[in-house]
């Protein structure tokens, strides 16, 4: 039998109908979204093997199982799916290992919804997490099998260490790790953990954002002797199929924003050789879409001051959608000063990936901030190569860029933050009228196409204290919600049927909930801004009135 069950978050799982953004469902608090609702827009249970295993899993947890098979045989490794988890959990296994994201629900855009809705945080994707570990350890009870979690999410133990003890964890794994995860299971299996590879303990950061080194022996990362992060071409190809069709293009981002942690993480570059064998593992599994991941898509091999490598990029996609099977393809992130400097280079891009009015290239983009002064203090680098003032200011690139990736058939998912360091009212009002001005334009005689979720940074204390209170939001920062949400709503009526998948009863229940469910919201932000003082039509107004198209900002692609 098995002796390592891998398994993930089963919020990591589902397909949400295929329908855009709707991935984030899991952070709605449980009491806002009834439990019928969410069933039905999470979709159908994700497939299963006759066997049990997981047909397609989390990328991060099929790097984990390939690190385990360059030690250990085939049926010793088993990626189970939730559902069988009684088939492999025996008096045989060691280690079972999850993976996770947003365990307890404190992550940014779960945070973002209790700002608004306070009370408990018990959002679903806390309450399914609480659920998979109650069914893992009642499978372990009276067996020797050790529970070790990982991923992206374990920041959030560090945060709430007290909570940790009910889940009655072995180990937590921070870090990446996916090179040498072999030699962690097999010295925990034999309780005989080499300090010089691995260290107790777990790396956070203080308010100032430097690392801070904290000594826990329920936590394990790399060691001290050698680097921090792996080198990439050490991290194994991944042997079965990714949720959604996803692959590494590259690690790290470069960029360095003073708020993101992913910035301090070194530049790394998957070769495409590997990229594309990741891509046939997923295709010839059946999926159609090659999602392409990176914390900086117009990073890849980037020249000097950040000037995108137009050459590497168009191989790249060129590369991937040449592939057999493979349909579509889109990248995950991307910065948004790109598509404002580089029209030219965004229409070779769109032409190699068949963008069109029936397949919108989706990317994620922190544009942040309206205010030029944010924008200049935070992230600087974000705006290259292409500079505030001399190429415009901060609105004028966001706005251009939107232009051209209108133009060009992307749809940019934007977050903005309230309550960034030195924030002021004005640079509040500045993000409304950027918002604003955004959703009334035009391109092409197509209305702007792009999503923005308004993101609050909660102070650790606040997570601490477990209850969040409404009253966290300003005025000024609840009217950045509220034009938000306006525009979310729009967008939600807009393209909430015309996106929807499924037969025509799924299309039909997806596009309702979508287009109504914008509506109701909208009408809850709407409420508690006008309780708290918001000016419900100064927000509708700002930046309209004093609208003017901004000129297209000149092309620096050949410069």
């Amino acid at each position: 039998m098995a002796r390592y069950v891998l398994v993930s978050d089963s919020t990591l799982s589902y397909e949400y109908r295929n329908f855009p953004l709707l991935d984030f469902l899991p952070s709605a608090p449980s009491k806002a979204i009834p439990e019928l609702i969410y069933r039905f827009l999470r979709g159908s249970p994700p497939p299963a093997h006759p066997s049990g295993e997981a047909v397609f899993a989390p990328y991060g947890l099929r790097k984990l199982e390939a690190s385990l098979l360059r030690k250990f045989q085939r049926n010793e490794v088993v990626v189970a799916h939730e559902d069988y988890l009684d088939r492999f959990i025996t008096d045989d296994t060691e280690i079972i290992g999850v993976t996770t994201m947003d365990p307890l629900g404190i992550g940014p855009t779960t945070m973002s919804y209790y700002a608004l809705f306070g009370g408990e945080m018990m959002a679903w994707v806390r309450k399914d997490w609480d659920s998979l570990i109650e069914k893992i350890n009642a499978l372990r009870s009276g067996k020797k099998a050790k529970l070790v979690v990982g991923g992206p999410g374990v920041w959030e133990f560090t945060v709430l260490r007290d909570e940790i003890e009910k889940y009655n964890f072995d180990y937590i794994v921070q870090g990446e790790i996916d090179d040498i995860a072999d030699m962690l299971f097999e010295q925990i299996s034999e309780d005989s953990i080499d300090s010089s590879m691995f260290q107790r303990g777990y790396v956070t950061y203080d308010s100032s954002f430097r690392r801070i080194q904290k000594n826990d022996d329920l936590f394990i990362a790399r060691g001290i002797t050698g680097s921090s992060y792996p080198r990439i071409e050490d991290i194994p190809e991944i042997a079965g199929p990714a949720n959604k069709g996803i692959v590494e293009v590259m690690r790290g981002c470069g960029i360095g924003c003073d708020f993101c942690e992913v910035t301090l993480r070194p530049l790394r570059y998957n070769s495409l050789d590997r990229i594309t064998s990741e891509v046939r593992t997923n295709a010839r599994a059946g999926q159609t879409n090659a999602w392409l991941h990176s914390d900086e898509i117009f990073g890849y091999k980037h020249g000097n001051r950040f000037v995108p490598n137009e050459e590497a990029l168009a191989e790249l996609f060129s590369s991937v959608t040449s592939i057999k099977g493979v349909k579509t393809a889109n990248p995950t992130h991307g910065r948004i000063s790109i598509p404002a400097g580089y029209p030219e280079m965004m229409e070779k891009l769109s032409g190699i990936l068949k963008a069109g009015p029936s397949n919108w290239i989706g990317i994620q983009t922190g544009v942040e901030t309206g205010s030029d002064r944010l924008a200049m203090k935070h992230m600087p680098n974000k705006t290259m190569p292409l500079r505030i003032g001399p190429d415009g200011s901060w609105q004028e690139i966001v706005w251009q860029g939107v232009y051209v990736e209108t133009m060009n058939y992307w749809r940019p998912a934007f977050t903005v933050q309230v309550g960034q360091e030195g924030e002021t009212a004005e640079d509040e009002w500045d993000t409304i009228a950027m918002i604003n001005r955004l959703s009334n334009s035009y391109a092409g005689g197509r209305p702007f196409e792009f999503t923005v979720t308004p993101l609050v940074n909660v102070p650790l204390g606040r997570i601490k204290s477990r209850s969040l209170n409404r009253n966290m939001l300003t005025a000024n920062q609840l009217a950045v919600y509220y034009a938000s949400y306006r525009h979310l709503a729009k967008m939600a009526v807009r393209d909430g049927y015309r996106e929807s998948r499924g037969n025509f009863m799924a299309r039909l229940g997806t596009g309702s909930i979508i287009s109504g469910g914008g509506f109701m919201m909208l009408k809850y932000v709407e409420s508690v801004a006008r309780k708290n003082g918001v000016d419900i039509e100064k927000v509708k107004k700002w930046g309209v009135e004093r609208n003017v198209e901004f000129s297209t900002l000149a092309s620096i692609s050949n410069a």
